[in-house]
């Protein structure tokens, strides 16, 4: 299946059916009056979030989306029926914006959640909605009101618990493979990683979700490389594990490099907690990871660990960190959603 992270849409909620102008014209009833029914309510555009979907491809071959116009009412009393709905399903984490691509007007980010983004017009009044005692015949009946109609954006920021980051060919996706069921792409030249990843990571009996995302390049964030499209993916993520290659030129130029990249777009990235890990370990000598450890020390301010996806030295410390480092977000968010603001008078 492939990827797809952004699409543009238009929908339409149903028109409101007309009221109906009509009267009882049974053979032994006297002066039988007005009969003609309500027209009804046009269906709604409807946006859910669900399970299983973890791309917008669906929104790339289909861009309109049409809810059901209201019945026209009838006579005998007879009421039109209300239009049906037309149900988007989007995968949890979708960002819907207005046509502007600024305004934000819903943020999904649980499973169940919904949003009405057009609303079905109502349905016009029919004569017999008029009768009075000063009025036994009435000859008016209202027409439907018309529906809704927009253009919107469609954005996913996939959800994950710890999101890996680094140069390209750093050995994220080799990571992901070696810690997950997921099979990324994994060759020997950079950029193999086209589209972000997911996978959920078992560790001391406990799950959490990993997402690698294409690698960044020194300017990224002008369109370099991949650019920094794909880093949107990682904002809901707790912690980020950064993955530096041992085997480059210089640890610690590398991940200043990153870095800034990470600086540069924004969003809260560089704010998050970040776990520093040097990476293929298993391809360098003692003197070389003594070295680039040092490098990547200086110019991190913290120390390293030391990994190897290939070999899996060091993998299950960096996994029980980044559960230690997720554990303390959530315990952190569970107390300021729990804080009640104060009130003075």
């Amino acid at each position: 299946m492939k990827f797809l992270d952004e699409a543009k849409i238009y929908v339409r909620s149903g028109d409101g059916g007309n009221g109906c102008v009509a009267f009882r014209r049974e053979k032994f009833i006297e002066f039988g009056g007005p009969s003609g029914g309500d027209g009804g309510r046009g269906g709604d555009v409807v946006v859910e979030a669900v399970e299983g979907l973890n791309t917008l491809i669906d929104y790339r071959y289909q861009q309109h989306f049409k809810a059901q116009p209201g019945g026209h009412g009838m006579g005998k009393d007879r009421h039109g029926a209300a239009g049906r709905d037309a149900v988007l399903k989007v995968p949890v984490g979708t960002q819907i914006f207005d046509a502007d691509k600024e305004t934000l007007l819903a943020d999904l980010t649980a499973v169940g959640e919904r949003v009405v983004l057009a609303r079905g017009g109502n349905g016009g009044f029919g004569n017999a909605h008029f009768k009075s005692s000063t009025n036994r015949a009435p000859r008016r009946a209202n027409p439907g009101q018309p529906g809704e109609e927009r253009w919107v954006w469609l954005r996913l920021k996939l959800i994950a618990d710890a999101g890996l980051v680094g140069l390209p060919n750093a050995g994220k996706s080799t990571f992901l493979a070696a810690v997950s069921a997921a099979r990324p792409k994994i060759a020997d030249y950079p950029f193999t990683t086209l589209k972000p990843q997911l996978g959920v990571v078992a560790c001391d009996e406990r799950e959490f979700v990993l997402a690698d995302i294409p690698g960044l390049i020194e300017g990224a964030h002008e369109g370099a490389g991949l650019g920094d499209r794909f880093l949107g993916h990682i904002e809901r993520c707790r912690v980020l594990l950064h993955l530096v290659d041992g085997t480059g030129t210089h640890a610690g130029e590398d991940y200043r490099t990153v870095r800034a990249e990470l600086e540069a777009y924004g969003q809260g990235l560089t704010d998050k907690p970040e776990i520093v890990a040097l990476s293929k370990i298993d391809a360098m000598t003692p003197e070389q990871i003594k070295q680039q450890s040092a490098r990547l020390k200086r110019a991190a301010k913290k120390v390293p660990l030391l990994v190897s996806a290939h070999t899996g030295a060091g993998v299950a410390e960096a996994l029980r960190a980044l559960l230690q480092a997720i554990d303390g977000e959530r315990h952190l968010a569970e107390q300021q959603s729990a804080q009640v603001p104060s009130w003075h008078p």
